[in-house]
C-alpha cells in the first residue's frame, strides 16, 4: 500500500500525526520558528473559513423537509445537562485541588456543544446530516443557557451572564453553521443544478476536515506542552477523556437506536466542539484543565477513524 492510499484510508489519524509533526518541527527547530510564528496565526484564522466551506458542501445535500427536531434531540440534551450537573455537584463537594482539577476537565468534555463539523463525519458514516444539523443548533442554544448557570458554581469568580454566553455561542455558530446552511438551502432552491454538481463531489468536505484537524492538533499539542502539571494529574487529564468519549458515543448510539438514528445520535453526543471548550476553560475555569478537551480532540477522532474503517470493511456499523 503506497503512502497516498494509506492516508486516504486513515485520513483522520494522518491529520493528527501531520498536525503534531508540523507543529513540533516549526516550534522546536530554531531555524524554522520564524516561519511557524508567521504562518501559525494565519492557519488558525483559516479554521472557520474551511469549516464554512465544508459545511456548505455538506448542507447542499440536505432536503428542507428533513430539517425538523426529533425526540432524541431533546433526550440527549437532558442527558448532557444531567451529566454536567452531576459533575458540578462532585466538584463543589470536593476540596482537594488536584481532584477538582481533574473533575473540571471531565466537566468541560461533557458540557461542550456538538462540533459544527460533526455533519461531515456523520455523512461518511451513513447518518442523517439534517438531523444532526438541527441537533447541533439545539445543543448550542442549550449550552448558552447552562454555561452561566453552572460555571459560577464551580468558580465563584466566573462572572459570565446568560447574555454573554448567548452572544459568545451565537457568534461562533452563525458564520460556521447558520450562514452555510442558509446558503446551501438557497442554492438547492434557486440553483438546483449547482447543488446537483456539488452532491457528486465526493469526500471533498471530509478532506477539508482532515486539513482543519491537522491545525487543531497543532493547537492541542501547544496547549498540552505549555502546561506544567504533575505526571499523575497529566496522565488523568489525558486518559480520562477517552472513557468520557466512549461513554458519550455509547449513550448517544443507545438512545438514537430506539429512534432508528444511532449513527447521528452517537456523533451528536460524542463529537464535541473542543475549541469552544478549551477557550471556556482557559477564560473561566482552571486553565490547566484545558488539557482534557485537548486530549478529547485526539480520542474522538481516533474513535471516528475506527468507525470509518469498520464501515468501509464491513459495510455497516454494529456499534
Amino acid at each position: 500500500m503506497n503512502i497516498i492510499a494509506f492516508m486516504k484510508r486513515w485520513t483522520l489519524p494522518s491529520g493528527l500525526v501531520i498536525g503534531a509533526a508540523v507543529y513540533l518541527l516549526f516550534s522546536r527547530i530554531a531555524v524554522l520558528q520564524p516561519v511557524g510564528d508567521a504562518v501559525g496565526p494565519f492557519l488558525v484564522k483559516l479554521l472557520p473559513i474551511v469549516i464554512f466551506i465544508m459545511l456548505y458542501l455538506t448542507f447542499c445535500k440536505i432536503r428542507m423537509d428533513d430539517l425538523r427536531p426529533r425526540i432524541w434531540h431533546f433526550l440527549l440534551q437532558g442527558i448532557r445537562v444531567l451529566m454536567s450537573g452531576t459533575l458540578v455537584l462532585f466538584i463543589t463537594q470536593t476540596a482537594e485541588p488536584m481532584t477538582r482539577l481533574v473533575l473540571e476537565g471531565a466537566f468541560i468534555c461533557v458540557i461542550c456543544p456538538t462540533a459544527a463539523a460533526a455533519p461531515v463525519i456523520t455523512e461518511k458514516l451513513g447518518g442523517s446530516i439534517a438531523s444532526l444539523t438541527i441537533y447541533t443548533i439545539v445543543a448550542n442554544v442549550v449550552t448558552s443557557i447552562i454555561i452561566p448557570l453552572f460555571f459560577p458554581m464551580i468558580e465563584k469568580s466566573a462572572e459570565i451572564t446568560f447574555f454573554t454566553a448567548f452572544v459568545l455561542i451565537l457568534r461562533r455558530i452563525t458564520f460556521v453553521l447558520i450562514v452555510p446552511l442558509c446558503l446551501a438551502l438557497l442554492t438547492r432552491k434557486l440553483r438546483p443544478s449547482i447543488a446537483a454538481r456539488i452532491k457528486e463531489m465526493r469526500n471533498i468536505a471530509f478532506y477539508l476536515w482532515a486539513f482543519n484537524l491537522a491545525i487543531i492538533m497543532g493547537l492541542t499539542l501547544r496547549n498540552i506542552l505549555s502546561t506544567h502539571v504533575s505526571g499523575t494529574i497529566l496522565a488523568l487529564l489525558l486518559i480520562l477523556p477517552l472513557f468520557i468519549a466512549l461513554l458519550q458515543f455509547s449513550i448517544g448510539k443507545a438512545v438514537g437506536h430506539r429512534y432508528g438514528d444511532s449513527i447521528s445520535a452517537g456523533q451528536a453526543l460524542g463529537q464535541k466542539n473542543t475549541v469552544v471548550g478549551i477557550w471556556l476553560t482557559i477564560a473561566f475555569l482552571n486553565p490547566i484543565a484545558s488539557i482534557a478537551p485537548c486530549a478529547y480532540v485526539v480520542w474522538q477522532n481516533l474513535i471516528n477513524a475506527w468507525q470509518l474503517w469498520y464501515k468501509q470493511k464491513y459495510g455497516a456499523l454494529r456499534w
